[in-house]
């Protein structure tokens, strides 16, 4: 057993590693680095229920997502011009997020409301499109060339690239407005934002998930850098109200070393399995999540 100094979590050391390995190479597949779950283990499972629980989760995006979005890169399906639009957006959203959670959800009981509402959000959206079931490209036992992503534009107006024979677009400034708001969202919730817009990009938009993953990864990273700054800044300036702020550096590394492997193992296996699989799956694990967070705040 081992004693996390911040969190003042009691548990066996393996198990953050243990558990962030298993939930990241399954939500990696889908661009999502994990985050958006292990934020309910930690605070469900460990009790980790304070402000800082928030950048630690950050801390554990920090330290999986560069295996992933390596991984993806060395495929050639990073969409450049999707992660700059999003990068753009999600950085200032993240203060505006965290000046919120310290000062109007401290309350564990109204945070675990609000992260059933974001889960519940994130996991609709998945569903519904599994239910519309929109075309999909076949892309299982293609070669590895077939998978990459090759640019054709990127202006204000609209970002497009082309996969596997087909072109497709996408509005910048929508893109670059969803994300100042979803970084509110992830800067609250500390997940980055990245769960939260991959599902958007994917059914709204109607992005192939194989060439979303990578860049929804990247800015996920970079957010949570960005968080993660803001947080430590916050806390100089709350140091006399007792209330933890800062993250808890040993169990977001230890949730980070999980992470880096599980993330590098979804990314390579990804382009294996279907597309319909990775969705049921996430929208199974999200639905069940916000409902009883939900629930346990209505009842």
């Amino acid at each position: 057993m081992i004693e996390f100094p911040v969190s003042g979590v009691e548990t066996y050391w393996w198990l953050p590693a243990v558990v962030a390995f298993g939930i990241s190479c399954l939500t990696s597949t889908g661009g999502l680095s994990g985050a958006f779950l292990l934020l309910p283990f930690q605070v469900s499972v460990l009790g980790f229920v304070g402000p800082a629980v928030t950048p630690t989760n950050l801390v554990f995006n920090i330290v999986g997502i560069p295996s992933g979005v390596y991984r993806y890169w060395r495929e050639g399906r990073m969409v450049w011009p999707l992660v700059w639009s999003i990068i753009l957006g999600v950085l200032p959203g993240l203060f505006v997020g965290a000046y919120i959670r310290i000062n109007y959800l401290p309350d564990p009981t109204a945070f675990k409301f609000f992260v059933g509402l974001v889960l519940l959000y994130i996991g609709g959206r998945l569903g519904a499109d599994l239910v519309r079931r929109k075309h999909e490209q076949a892309t299982k036992n293609k070669v590895l060339a077939d998978f990459k992503v090759i640019p054709l534009m990127f202006t204000v107006r609209k970002i497009g690239y082309e996969f596997d024979g087909r072109e497709y677009y996408a509005p910048t400034m929508i893109i670059f407005f969803m994300s100042l708001v979803v970084g509110v969202v992830g800067g609250i919730y500390g997940i980055g934002g990245g769960a939260i817009l991959a599902p958007v990009l994917v059914s709204v938009f109607g992005l192939p998930v194989y060439t979303i993953a990578g860049a929804t990864l990247l800015s996920t990273f970079v957010s949570s850098v960005g968080g993660v700054i803001v947080y430590s800044l916050f806390a100089l300036f709350y140091r006399d109200t007792g209330l933890a702020i800062s993250p808890d550096w040993l169990l977001g590394a230890m949730l980070g070393i999980g992470g880096t492997f599980g993330i590098y193992t979804g990314a390579r296996i990804q382009r294996f399995l279907p597309v319909k699989l990775i969705k049921a799956v996430l929208t199974a694990c999200l639905l069940f999540i916000a409902v009883k967070y939900i629930l346990g705040f209505v009842l």
